[in-house]
This record gives structure tokens, C-alpha cells and sequence, in this order.
């Protein structure tokens, strides 16, 4: 049955209140999921997440810990902090995933599990769906592509897509009918933040943050996507 996508903004930053100002402004634009982006995990902790979640009870809250080992006790940190999702790599050894899966099970949480550097992006999201994870993100890192000229996740997306039946979201230098693209291409998920409404090289919000999201949820809204997104609450 036909949905609209769900829109998820990646706040970021590192300074916690500037962070808190961002996510008003994503709300009131009406962006659906609040990231807590890893640069602001790194520098706030769970404190972030707790402060997200304080301020916006009702909000799915995405904690984007890039977990590649403790993956279980990350994830309770999370979840104890308020978070409903949060994200493993899918290069974590399967024990990893299995214990994040764990874990969101006790807290009625869900797992995203992000491909980035996969050698087979496609096998890695079948095998991580068939160990309970709820999201699959294909991601082409913030490092790679600045080396690699050219790189997308436009690219892995159509077979990540076929290989899967849960929900898929695609990040990583894309513009924003890039990412509009991927909600075209079969994703469920569309993700904005750096460099589109955050500056990618200072992790700083740009001019006319809130105004410009409202355009983006105007025109998102009108699209509606086949594959049901799990309730994250």
C-alpha cells in the first residue's frame, strides 16, 4: 500500500544547543525522524539523545553510532538515552548486529545497518535482514568520495533494493533531488542534512536552514512509496 517516504534530517553538529535549534527547525518544517548525527554523538554523548528526547517526546529519534564492536551495550547506552533507532556497520562481525538486534528487541528499539565499505553491499543487507535488522543505509562515506571522485550511492542502491524487503535509505553527498532520486529509485527513507542544509566541511548550520526544509517536505510529501516503513515509536 502507498505511503508517503518518511523525511530523517542528520543534524551534524557538535555544539548541543545549535543542535537543539536545528531540530526545532526540522520539526516545525515537518520532518518526520531526528538523526542524532555521529559528530554529535562523538561530543555530547548521550546527553545529546537525552536532550533530543526531552524536548521532542513524540519524535522517532535515529542515534547514529557507526557501531563496529560493543554493538549491545552501545545500543542500551541509546536506548536508555531515549533513541529509537540506532545504526551497525555492516562490516561489524555478525556478533555485533546480533547483539544490537538484541538489545532493540528489550527496549523495543529498531536497528539500522549502514553498508558502507561492503565489498558486496547486496549479500551484506540480505545476510543483516536475516539477522533482524530493521533498516538498511547505503552510504558512500564522507572520506571516500572526497578521495574518489565520482562515487555515489546512486550506484549500489537499485540492487540493495532487490536484494531486501525491509526498508532502505541512501546517504552520502547527495544533492537534494539526488536524494528525492532515491525516493524514485524504490527507497522509503530519504535522508537531508550535510552538505544540504548543514555545511559538510564545518558541521555548522547553513543560512535559511528552516525555510529551505519546508521546501524540501513540500515537494517529498507529494511522493508516495510502496514498501511499508515500521512505526519507530
Amino acid at each position: 500500500m502507498a505511503q508517503p517516504p518518511i523525511i530523517q534530517i542528520s543534524i551534524d553538529v557538535t555544539i548541543l544547543d545549535e543542535a537543539l535549534a536545528l531540530a526545532r527547525g526540522a520539526v516545525a518544517a515537518g520532518v518526520d525522524w531526528l538523526e542524532a548525527g555521529t559528530p554529535l554523538i562523538l561530543a555530547e554523548g548521550m546527553r545529546g539523545v537525552q536532550m533530543f528526547r526531552r524536548e521532542f517526546p513524540q519524535a522517532p529519534i535515529v542515534a547514529d553510532l557507526k557501531t563496529m564492536d560493543g554493538a549491545g551495550l552501545e545500543a542500551e547506552v541509546m536506548f536508555k538515552a531515549g533513541a529509537n533507532m540506532v545504526v551497525v556497520m555492516g562490516q561489524a562481525h555478525d556478533a555485533s548486529i546480533i547483539e544490537q538486534v538484541r538489545m532493540a528487541k528489550r527496549y523495543g528499539g529498531k536497528v539500522m545497518c549502514d553498508v558502507m565499505l561492503c565489498a558486496d553491499k547486496p549479500a551484506r543487507a540480505r545476510q543483516a535482514q536475516a539477522l533482524g535488522v530493521d533498516y538498511i543505509i547505503v552510504h558512500t562515506g564522507f572520506d571516500e568520495r572526497n578521495m574518489i571522485k565520482g562515487l555515489s550511492p546512486l550506484n549500489d542502491l537499485p540492487a540493495v533494493l532487490a536484494a531486501v524487503d525491509i526498508p532502505v535509505q541512501a546517504v552520502g553527498g547527495l544533492s537534494i533531488d539526488q536524494a528525492i532520486q532515491t525516493l524514485e529509485m524504490g527507497a522509503q527513507i530519504v535522508v537531508f542534512g550535510a552538505p544540504l542544509v548543514i555545511s559538510g566541511t564545518e558541521f555548522k548550520a547553513q543560512a535559511g536552514f528552516e525555510e529551505k526544509l519546508r521546501e524540501i517536505v513540500a515537494r517529498v510529501k507529494k511522493i508516495q512509496v510502496g514498501r511499508p516503513v515500521q512505526d519507530s515509536l
